[in-house]
């Protein structure tokens, strides 16, 4: 009966594990609500230390503890958060000065829509070194540089 019980703990131990590193750190994620408590630790037992207000805002997950994850926003502060708070969603944010969204991955490309720095922007797709976004409905190419929310090499379809 002692091998049985072992046995499966080990299977269940091993799919949780699985399940766990199944997606890759770091990874970029947003936030689902618009208002999310950040914690000095992972669990609820741990002081909130901010909370973000932006629904959308990506994130960087740098490490996971069961159901938290540690994130990292774009000035460098990091907290945990509870995962049902995070989306699998993508979003960036327009870094730098105002920029011109574009009809295609192209610097000669004929521009969509003007974005301010602290804008947020759905991804849709990046490859090279442009993404295509969509900033409130207008959907355009940005190089990759002017946006916090992606990978320098990362390919998103």
């Amino acid at each position: 009966m002692k091998v049985v019980w072992l046995a499966a703990a080990l299977a269940g131990m091993t799919a949780g594990a699985w399940a766990q590193g199944a997606l890759p750190i770091p990874r970029f994620v947003s936030l689902r609500s618009g208002e999310v408590n950040v914690r000095t630790g992972p669990g609820m037992q741990y002081p909130v230390a901010w909370v973000f207000v932006r629904a959308g805002l990506p994130v960087e997950v740098i490490a996971t503890f069961d159901v938290w994850r540690k994130v990292r926003d774009i000035d460098g502060v990091e907290g945990w958060v509870h995962q049902n708070l995070l989306s699998g969603d993508r979003h960036a944010i327009i870094t730098g000065g105002e920029v011109r969204t574009l009809t295609r991955a192209a610097t000669t490309a004929v521009p969509v829509a003007q974005a301010e720095p602290g804008v947020i922007a759905k991804v849709l797709a990046c490859s090279g070194a442009y993404c295509r976004l969509d900033v409130a409905g207008h959907k355009g190419w940005l190089p990759r540089e002017q946006i916090w929310g992606v990978y320098p090499n990362e390919t998103l379809d």
